[in-house]
């Protein structure tokens, strides 16, 4: 057998291992993350432009409720009864705005058990899986949705709801572990690696 057979079959069985070992581990970790972490899900009643106006308008009434009482909150199980506790304060605030609007959706707020997709806050990407979540769902919910993590809180420190402050970052790495913590800012790295094992495993089995 050729030299460079011998070599290509050797790093198309690294890639594969490599490939396999990141697969192993980011599941693992979504595992372990998902068990800390509480998302705040709002459904809106359509995806016409008005619905999905109102969407982010309870969202953000929802979110400016939710603030104070998830201050200095740093054990998940004091946020879940948290959020418990407020179901039926949400679901007001929420009526207040859709009445304030001009509609007359039902609103519902439960704590519930949801699959999400990857989704990034600043420089953390959180992987898709199944989490926790505080979902609010406005008249039949079949609109687009919205997503964020409720607890540690990174949705409410500003209005674009896309920058995670210091007060926030510090929020998070107490829920997580050093290695948990660091894997939200991998994931990216995850994607470019795997694609990469992939591709070698692809040119040499079409040589």
């Amino acid at each position: 057998m050729k030299e460079w057979i011998k070599k290509g079959i050797l790093l198309v069985t690294a890639a594969a291992l490599l490939g396999g070992a990141w697969q192993c581990r980011r599941q693992h970790m979504t595992e372990e993350i998902a068990g800390k972490i509480i998302r705040f899900h709002v459904r809106a009643n359509s995806d016409t432009k008005a619905d999905q106006d109102l969407k982010l308008k309870v969202r953000d009434a929802v979110g400016a409720y939710m603030q104070p009482k998830l201050s200095g909150i740093s054990d998940i199980n004091a946020g879940r009864q948290t959020v418990k506790k407020n179901l039926a304060g949400i679901e007001k605030t929420a009526s207040r705005v859709i009445a304030a609007e001009g509609y007359t959706y039902d609103v519902a707020a439960d704590l519930t058990v949801t699959e999400f997709p990857e989704k990034s806050y600043g420089h953390y990407t959180f992987p898709p899986g199944t989490y926790e979540a505080l979902e609010v769902v406005i008249g039949e919910g079949k609109g687009k949705n919205w997503w964020c993590v409720m607890y540690p809180n990174l949705c409410f420190f500003n209005s674009a709801y896309q920058v995670v402050d210091e007060e926030a970052e510090k929020s998070l790495k107490r829920a997580l572990t050093h290695e948990e913590y660091k894997s939200l800012m991998e994931e990216k790295n995850y994607k470019v690696k795997s694609a990469l094992a992939e591709r070698i495993q692809e040119i040499f089995e079409n040589l």
